[in-house]
């Protein structure tokens, strides 16, 4: 029995995408935040608290972006052709928000709420077109010929539209957990009164995509409902709800790392969820990894060069993470 190279790279490239939502997640949730704080000095603390590690959380949607051409060259084609939009308008989010991060600090006072706006907006733009980009991804995309079959707007849906604010709802969540991590005082008060209500919000819109999908695309609630998928689905909603409790018990605490960890937990639920609901197809409804992969000699040799730089971007991760841990000081910036 040979060894099962799409196999390889699909789990390789849902764990890129993985990494980088849970990494950006907070860096995008502290642009959403940031007009709930109107302070200058505690708006510095927070870009300063994602400052030395936000450029390199990026690396992991690249690696997935990289994977997915070398690996699955028909998943790439499709895909790109049917959300390339949404897809430009994140990026384009990305840039504002990128270029924003560093001319802030380089600006003078009176200018600098220019590029506030700027970090909000991208902020915003970014998590609410990946959202939308979900949930087209979820409604499924036509293939004809092995080519995309769908118009330039397909993905503009009620549903997307929803996954798009329910993005952004968890990734304030995700935001505001770091920052009750990372700070203290006033700023982290805030941050802890903001979580309790954003936790309910994220459960609420949780329930409403759970419920939405299945009843909108019969494949995945047939998925959901027959044996043997119903017994690996069903822990899902279960561990949602234990772990929501012990994060609102976490946030009542006033809690340092428990609400941010348990806040990890709930998007990985979230994302196991869709995996079940999808698996093992990366075009849905249809295309399976199989049929969409590449020859076996081009996987095996991106899988070489994968194999080799994974570790050195974990080891540089975690290193960073180590270096810049606990509490962010007032009066030492990373600019």
């Amino acid at each position: 029995m040979g060894i099962d190279l799409s196999l390889i790279w699909a789990i390789i490239i849902v764990f890129s995408i993985m990494m980088y939502v849970v990494m950006d997640g907070f860096d995008l949730g502290i642009g959403i935040l940031f007009p709930f704080v109107k302070d200058n000095g505690e708006r510095d603390l927070m870009m300063n608290s994602v400052a030395p590690v936000w450029d390199g959380n990026e690396t992991w949607l690249v690696l997935g972006g990289a994977g997915l051409f070398g690996a699955f060259p028909l998943a790439y084609s499709v895909v790109l052709s049917a959300l390339y939009l949404p897809l430009i308008f994140m990026l384009l989010g990305l840039i504002f928000r990128g270029v924003a991060f560093e001319f802030r600090f380089k600006a003078k006072s009176h200018k600098q709420h220019i590029w506030d706006k700027a970090f909000i907006g991208g902020s915003v733009t970014a998590t609410f077109f990946q959202g939308m980009t979900l949930g087209a991804y979820i409604d499924g995309i036509p293939v004809l010929n092995r080519a995309y079959a769908g118009g330039p707007l397909d993905w503009l849906t009620p549903f997307s539209v929803f996954c798009g604010l329910a993005l952004i709802a968890a990734y304030a969540l995700l935001g505001c957990t770091w920052l009750i991590m990372k700070t203290e005082g006033r700023l982290q008060q805030q941050m802890h009164d903001m979580a309790r209500p954003l936790v309910f919000v994220v459960l609420g819109v949780t329930g409403i995509v759970s419920i939405w999908t299945p009843l909108a695309h019969a494949a995945i609630a047939e998925r959901w409902f027959s044996l043997p998928n119903l017994f690996w689905f069903m822990p899902v909603p279960l561990l949602v709800l234990l772990t929501t409790f012990s994060l609102l018990r976490g946030i009542q605490k006033n809690a340092n790392h428990t609400p941010f960890i348990l806040t990890l937990i709930l998007i990985f639920l979230g994302y196991s969820g869709l995996g079940i609901s999808l698996w093992p197809n990366i075009i849905p409804p249809s295309v399976s990894i199989w049929q969409a992969a590449a020859p076996p000699q081009s996987q095996g040799f991106m899988l070489v060069g994968a194999l080799f730089i994974i570790p050195f971007i974990l080891m540089y991760t975690a290193w960073s993470y180590y270096v810049f841990r606990g509490k962010m000081d007032p009066e030492q910036g990373y600019h």
